[in-house]
């Protein structure tokens, strides 16, 4: 029997051609399991992350994050970030109920993890156009679908680091 926390680090993938992972979705196709597929940074997991995954998941069977690692996100946010490491970042997405995977990446873009995944649905926040999404030609052109949700209104890692800066 394993603890809750052996099962929540079970959830988690540190390279998406890692041969668990690839089992693991051989087993959801297999199944006939609708693959939800979101990314990001999630540097200070709050309310409007957990709202956002969890409407994600709503809408497949399985949800799999993947999540930029250290290195990515000091390219894409700067020098300073992220506060978080990647190993606690990705420990607290695998503890929500609803999240499946978590798959770490290394790249600026999830596209390699999104041809391995092959989601079905594909999931960004409101502040994307769904045409211009990395990976929507891929998605699309399987017969998914990508999804736009609304950002949950006051939340954001960006103004929570500026009200502790103050």
């Amino acid at each position: 029997m394993h603890t809750p926390l052996q099962r929540i680090k079970s959830k988690i993938f540190t390279h998406y051609n890692d041969p668990e992972l690839l089992r693991q979705l051989s087993f959801y196709r297999f199944k006939n399991k609708k693959i939800v597929f979101t990314n990001g940074c999630f540097d200070i997991l709050h309310k409007g992350h957990v709202e956002y995954l969890a409407k994600a998941a709503s809408l497949g069977d399985v949800l799999i994050v993947g999540l930029n690692s250290d290195e990515s996100v000091k390219r894409l946010k700067g020098e300073h970030r992220p506060v978080n490491n990647q190993d606690a970042r990705s420990l607290l997405l695998a503890s929500l109920a609803f999240v499946s995977d978590v798959v770490i990446f290394t790249e600026d873009t999830p596209l390699e993890l999104q041809k391995v995944i092959l989601p079905q649905v594909m999931v960004k926040g409101g502040d994307y156009k769904a045409e211009e999404i990395v990976g929507y030609d891929l998605v699309t052109s399987k017969g998914g679908q990508v999804v736009i949700i609304d950002m949950v209104e006051g939340y954001s890692t960006t103004s929570i680091i500026k009200k502790t800066e103050i």
